[in-house]
Formats: C-alpha cells, sequence, structure tokens
C-alpha cells in the first residue's frame, strides 16, 4: 500500500508540475484569443502561490514536502527512495529529476515565478464579488 502511495504522490507531483508550466502560455494564448477562463481568480492565485512556493523553497534550500513523503512511503514499502519499478513511476520519475547543480533550478524558479507575477499584472484575473475593488484595476 505504502508503494501505491508513493506513486500516486509522484503523479500528483508531476500533475503540479505540468500544471505550473503549462498554465503560463495557457494564459496568455488565452488572452490574445480572449478566453475568459483564463481571468478565474482562484486558477491564477492557485497557480501564482504553487510557483511562489516551490521558488521560495528552493531559494531556502527546502526538499518538496511531495519529494519527502514519497521518499518516506517507498522506505516504508522497504524499497529504496525514488524507486523506480513501475513503468508509470519510471517514466514520472525520470521526467520530474534531474541531475543538475541545484543552483540552476533555484534561478529557474524565481525566474518563472517573476514571470508568473508580471503575467499576473499584465493579465489580471477577474476578482470574485467579495473582494474589495477599490485598489483593483483592471
Amino acid at each position: 500500500m505504502s508503494s501505491f502511495l508513493a506513486d500516486l504522490i509522484l503523479v500528483l507531483h508531476a500533475l503540479i508540475v505540468f500544471f505550473n508550466i503549462g498554465a503560463l502560455p495557457l494564459i496568455w494564448i488565452g488572452y490574445l484569443m480572449r478566453w475568459h477562463f483564463v481571468r478565474n481568480f482562484v486558477f491564477r492565485m492557485i497557480h501564482l502561490l504553487l510557483i511562489g512556493f516551490i521558488a521560495a523553497e528552493s531559494t531556502l534550500g527546502v526538499i518538496c514536502p511531495l519529494t519527502t513523503w514519497e521518499n518516506n512511503l517507498r522506505s516504508h514499502a522497504g524499497l529504496e527512495p525514488r524507486y523506480e519499478g513501475g513503468f508509470i513511476a519510471h517514466w514520472v520519475h525520470n521526467i520530474l529529476f534531474y541531475d543538475c547543480d541545484t543552483r540552476i533550478f533555484t534561478i529557474g524558479y524565481i525566474s518563472f515565478f517573476a514571470l508568473v507575477l508580471i503575467t499576473f499584472c499584465a493579465v489580471k484575473p477577474e476578482l470574485p464579488h467579495w473582494w474589495p475593488r477599490k485598489a483593483y484595476r483592471k
């Protein structure tokens, strides 16, 4: 069961990565195509907060809690951390984990966060009805 949960966390981790990477060009394409959903406040805040969290943990040298949780579950199952036994787990791991200096990733995460923040300001989300409107302009 622990091995299955570890694989589930790995897939969730991959979905978060794909969401963070894919949402940025989707927002700009949607802006140009006038797609309404790219201005959805919840969608945009989740995107901004996720990449902000990733950039912050990388800057602070903190290992992602999903990675730690996955490794602990694999160890509990008697497997090596980042065990690549299953087909899906093997390929998702190969996509997510690289052998590269961590400073490169930190620079990349911070740069991507800056792009997301610039996009958040340039393509403003529509505010929910309960949000105060005084200081906000479209």
